[in-house]
């Protein structure tokens, strides 16, 4: 008997219809002999649809009532989908993200979970019921429920499966596995069979939207073998390990990522340690800076140009401006960007990848703001309208009979 942890998005229980679905699916496994623990987001837009009506009542509302306000969101998927399972005859019970012993810190809207008691959860696998788990959530210290951001079921369903040592944790989506590109947009994006943890990483930073980067890492670090599949087309999907097989490709996929802002300081002093103030300064305010540009500008003076998600942008101008950085620096914040990047393990033993993508881009006249290079990834910040066609000239120059 084997023990799997089953994760469903949204979109998989976004009606009375799929909910039914992901109900047979769980006890298709649970009759194949395993013990099943599933965790569940919220339906549909069921999010999007309470941060709109909090914005009814409060533009600016306090974060911790937020997450007592979206942790509702999972409480209805975890109630309607063991409604589901009873309905079909199979023993279950629901739990929310305290009961199922998750523990955080108390960063509202961004906890970090701390650690899982999981007395409960292996109270109730003894007694051989299907365990339904809210995801997205637990408890702090003080007893107020918290949540773990954008994708938190995910690292919701790893953090379950590494606690429990699972034998499999599948993540269902309603895409058929992990691709070299998104294939609404792409229709020639291939399926990949396996990708490495540290492959689907940064592809998951980078703005592929198939897995959270933060359940990677914690697959990662706790040697959690994933498997994204789909919950609508019962087929293999792709697996994410430590190690895969050789393939002959160079790099494993193209993404696209909108979220981003470039802000930019001119005429900063020429003065050691300035960077050093700049950056310290974001990241007291937990801001995360990705891709970083310097140049020499005139008269003792540098430039410092860096990108941000659109969120932080507005936050990380008001902070230089309070710190007076240098007398008659210029700074901005530009949205209007995106971030097309190519990842792949094969990268780093092929000289000419960078020049590659670069000529797939000039071929389509797209201008390159801003570059950064890893091992296995290189991204560009282009213009936001040129994201598209940058990602499909630069799939079809890699991947041209994917």
């Amino acid at each position: 008997m084997s023990l799997i942890v089953q994760k469903f998005g949204g979109s998989s229980v976004a009606d009375a219809a799929r909910v039914m679905n992901v109900a047979r699916i769980v006890t298709d496994t649970y009759k194949a002999g395993n013990d099943v623990v599933v965790v569940v987001s919220a339906q549909g837009d069921t999010t999007d649809d309470l941060i709109a009506k909090a914005q009814e009542i409060n533009a600016n509302p306090a974060k911790r009532e937020m997450d007592q306000l979206l942790a509702a969101g999972e409480q209805i998927s975890i109630s309607v989908l063991a409604m589901a399972i009873e309905k079909l005859g199979f023993p279950v019970i629901s739990l929310l993200g305290w009961q199922a012993g998750f523990n955080t810190n108390s960063v509202y809207g961004a906890a970090r979970i701390k650690n899982i008691k999981t007395n409960r959860l292996q109270a109730e696998i003894a007694k051989h019921n299907i365990v339904v788990v809210a995801g997205f959530q637990g408890i702090n210290r003080y007893d107020d429920l918290t949540t773990l951001g954008r994708g938190g079921s995910d690292t919701s369903a790893v953090a379950i499966a590494a606690s429990l040592h699972a034998d499999k944790c599948q993540i269902f989506t309603d895409v058929e596995g992990v691709y070299t590109a998104d294939p609404r947009k792409i229709p020639s994006a291939r399926k990949l069979e396996e990708i490495t943890y540290d492959e689907m990483l940064e592809l998951a930073t980078l703005g592929a939207q198939v897995l959270n980067n933060r359940s990677v890492e914690m697959a990662k670090k706790y040697s959690v073998e994933l498997e994204v599949l789909s919950s609508l087309n019962p087929i293999p999907g792709t697996i994410v390990k430590e190690k895969v097989k050789m393939e002959k490709m160079l790099i494993r996929g193209v993404t696209k990522d909108k979220d981003v802002a470039v802000v930019s300081v001119i005429g900063l002093d020429d003065n050691p340690g300035i960077a050093f103030k700049i950056f310290s300064k974001l990241a007291q305010k937990n801001i995360n800076v990705d891709v970083i540009l310097q140049s020499v500008g005139r008269d003792g003076t540098k430039d410092l140009t860096f990108s941000v998600s659109q969120e932080n942008g507005p936050v990380a101008v008001e902070l230089l401006k309070e710190m007076s950085i240098s007398e008659g620096t210029k700074i901005s914040c530009v949205t209007d960007v995106a971030k097309v990047s190519i990842v792949g393990a094969g990268m780093e033993s092929h000289p000419g990848t960078a020049s590659k993508m670069f000529e797939a881009l000039y071929a389509q006249n797209i201008n390159i703001q801003m570059i950064s290079t890893s091992e296995i990834k290189i991204s560009v910040i282009i213009a936001e309208d040129e994201a598209d066609r940058a990602v499909s000239a630069v799939h079809n120059a890699f991947l041209p009979n994917a």
